[in-house]
């Protein structure tokens, strides 16, 4: 029976993975693309853009509505409980944005929008370990069948949030091969470059 179930879960994953590429695929993530532009052009209007309020709580929305779409677009809305799984990777995109507040050690949203480097949420190299430790966690804990999306949903909704914050610079990432190395200090020394990871 058991054999029988794995091979049911192969089909249906090989199955997902086909429409992946179809067309309501590929006009749905032309459409995210399109979005997210008009999106980031929308919040560079002044009134926007002077009131701290109105950009923090726009800017999360528009995260909240990438990693929703992002979602929506791997999983293909099929079912009813599809939607609670499109709002939970909404609020996962969202949700990131508090590390600006631990970082600034305050709720002050002028202290958040106003700090000296990223926090560790915003670091890309965290992506892929919190969603390998979930997904062992939930292995370990034997999760894996009712909640086995939940390390791809993270891993699609916090990717979401770092592409389109890293769009005007780059992703942040954070070198421990250069920590491993010396190679951070041998920069630092040898050619007067502060590297800051």
């Amino acid at each position: 029976c058991d054999m029988v179930f794995v091979m049911a879960s192969e089909t249906e994953k090989a199955h997902a993975l086909l429409q992946t590429f179809s067309t309501a695929s590929v006009i749905s993530s032309l459409g995210l693309g399109i979005f997210c532009f008009v999106a980031d052009r929308l919040l560079q209007f002044s009134f926007i853009q002077q009131n701290d309020w109105l950009r923090a709580l726009s800017d999360n929305a528009v995260h909240g509505i990438l990693g929703m779409w992002s979602w929506a677009i791997v999983i293909g809305l099929r079912k009813k409980s599809d939607f609670t799984e499109v709002t939970l990777a909404g609020f996962l995109a969202s949700v990131i944005d508090v590390d600006h507040f631990f970082l600034a050690g305050s709720l002050s949203l002028k202290a958040a929008l106003t700090l000296p480097r990223r926090p560790l949420l915003h670091c890309s190299t965290v992506i892929p370990v919190v969603a390998l430790t979930l997904k062992f966690i939930m292995q370990l804990f034997r999760l894996k069948d009712s909640w086995c999306f939940l390390p791809w949903m993270l891993f699609i909704s916090w990717t979401s949030h770092h592409v389109r914050d890293g769009i005007p610079s780059l992703p942040h990432l954070c070198s421990f091969i250069m920590y491993l190395t010396g190679t951070r200090e041998l920069m630092s020394i040898k050619h007067g470059i502060r590297i800051d990871v």
